[in-house]
């Protein structure tokens, strides 16, 4: 019998902090009216106590930006604007849910935490087939990662509570389509006190 883990994606400077690149695209508006961050931070406390996997995806890109894909949209504008590069502020998980020792990060450089990582043999190497899910944004990473991880035959979860994206309509409307391929919940829901 398997594991959950719990992902939780993309929490990084860049993109939730209200200083970060991508503040103005109303990300960090949302991520602070939710409470994201301090729901995430619960989910991983929770988490540890209850010796389930904590696992942390970022996106970034090397410097140059060799891993940059210039026809996409959500990407685009990256290596012109010095967003999501590695190793910088920007892409460092937030301060309110960053890693604790021994917690692996994995870094990845599109939408999906499983393409072109070692994700999948990670989770394996657990026995992890379940996940929970938390992270920002829900229509992009969130919704990317809960259809692949189903296509691999994991079970999946949205905490619901401790995700967001640029607005409350397309995160509601992420929600609903999340719910024909994964279970919906709440920190609470999935991981009790």
């Amino acid at each position: 019998m398997g594991r959950p883990a719990l992902l939780l994606m993309d929490l990084i400077n860049d993109v939730v902090h209200p200083e970060g690149k991508y503040a103005h695209d109303g990300y960090a508006e949302q991520v602070a009216r939710r409470g994201v961050l301090e729901r995430a931070a619960e989910a991983a406390d929770r988490a540890r106590r209850a010796d389930i996997p904590v696992v942390y995806v970022t996106v970034g890109f090397s410097a140059g930006y060799p891993e940059w894909p210039a026809r996409s949209k959500v990407f685009a504008p990256c290596r012109d604007e010095e967003r999501l590069l590695l190793g910088g502020w920007g892409t460092e998980v937030h301060e309110a849910v960053r890693p604790r020792e021994g917690e692996v990060t994995v870094a990845k450089h599109r939408l999906s935490p499983f393409h072109g990582t070692a994700l999948d043999m990670l989770l394996r190497c657990q026995d992890v087939d379940r996940l929970l899910l938390a992270g920002v944004s829900t229509d992009l990473v969130v919704m990317s990662t809960a259809r692949e991880a189903h296509d691999r035959d994991y079970t999946v979860e949205i905490l619901e509570d401790a995700t967001a994206t640029c607005n409350e309509e397309l995160h509601r409307a992420a929600v609903t389509l999340l719910g024909r391929t994964a279970l919906v919940s709440s920190v609470d829901e999935s991981l009790r006190p």
